[in-house]
């Protein structure tokens, strides 16, 4: 019995050193920040973001109520759609860049061909694109689209006196167009990051050139 006893302790000291180990080994293997605090860059970029997002979102609310106060249901619908249309490009925009590889741009850019510099600018601050492109645009765009299209309903159905279920139908249309768009442009932005993303920095590069021209520079 004291035999039996002693190797159930050793099996259970041999148990927990091995536990002890792995835990070590995944400590050390994982690099825990753990210092972490806010610095000042990331509260300002927010409170950027949050400015920028009101901004939009004021501009993109006069912009479709004055549309739909001159346009008929349809193209009421019409701009709903637009609207939708370029949150999805920009959230396939954001997608895509975080997902684009640096390397093949600066072959590129060796052989000055027009968007590839622009197009390392872009990956190397994925971060506060992706920022923009989803959380700001893509966003805004999913809550004004869904707010013009209640717009849209209230306009049409106006003088009835239940129109709830009308509403419920819009919403839904709209929330499942905005999901099954954002899914496929999620997957399309992932397997076509780099054609995506050179696409973007040749228009970036094309209105830099624009710029640069009114301004006088060679």
């Amino acid at each position: 019995m004291g035999a039996k006893t002693l190797r159930k302790q050793k099996s259970e000291s041999k148990y927990m050193a091995q536990r002890d180990k792995h835990r070590k080994a995944i400590t050390q293997s994982i690099p825990f920040k753990r210092e972490a605090g806010l610095e000042r860059r990331h509260t300002l970029w927010s409170l950027f973001i949050m400015a920028l997002s009101f901004s939009i979102s004021v501009l993109l609310l006069l912009l479709s109520s004055s549309l739909f106060a001159h346009v008929e249901p349809i193209g009421a619908f019409l701009v709903v759609i637009v609207i939708m249309a370029v949150g999805i490009v920009f959230d396939m925009i954001g997608v895509a860049v975080t997902a684009a590889e640096e390397i093949p741009f600066h072959s590129m850019a060796s052989r000055k061909m027009r968007g590839a510099r622009h197009s390392i600018l872009l990956i190397r601050n994925a971060s506060r694109v992706s920022s923009i492109c989803n959380d700001v645009v893509g966003d805004i765009c999913s809550v004004v689209s869904g707010t013009a299209g209640a717009a849209i309903v209230f306009r049409v159905y106006g003088r009835l006196s239940d129109t709830g279920w009308v509403e419920i139908l819009m919403g839904a249309v709209i929330a499942a167009l905005t999901v099954g768009g954002k899914a496929f442009g999620k997957n399309f932005g992932i397997e076509n990051s780099n054609y995506i993303i050179f696409a973007v920095g040749r228009l970036f590069s094309f209105f830099a050139d624009i710029m640069r021209k009114q301004k006088g520079r060679p």
